[in-house]
């Protein structure tokens, strides 16, 4: 099972690669939305490694047999929870009088982040 310091290294990580991911293909500069983005790319892996630490559910880390990506649900959990954070934090306060297209890509875009992440780091 995945250590506390790994959990939160990896989450800092995955906010780490959503911001670079959203300055240099969203363009994204407004400070407000960086700070949701990063927040967002945060929280989403760091409660998903935690439910994962706390029912103890080691079946989740068993990877694909692709040697070039081996996703495991552990992996794609962590996307899916960062996109939805993302989501709630961009749609609820930088992005909430925004267009819907913009809020998704950067919800994506993290949730890349946090996938490739978790794929190549955990």
């Amino acid at each position: 099972m995945l250590a506390w310091t790994t959990i939160t290294y990896g989450a800092a990580v995955s906010a780490l690669g959503a911001l670079i991911l959203v300055l240099l293909l969203a363009r994204e500069r407004r400070p407000f939305t960086l700070v949701s983005v990063a927040a967002g790319a945060f929280a989403g892996p760091l409660a998903w490694n935690a439910i994962l630490r706390a029912v103890n559910a080691p079946q989740f880390f068993v990877d694909a047999p692709i040697p070039a990506f081996p996703v495991s649900w552990q992996d794609t959990g962590s996307a899916v929870f960062a996109f939805a954070a993302l989501a709630l934090t961009l749609g609820l306060g930088a992005l909430r009088a925004g267009p819907g297209r913009h809020l998704v890509l950067l919800a994506g875009l993290g949730a890349v982040a946090a996938l490739v992440v978790d794929v190549f780091l955990y």
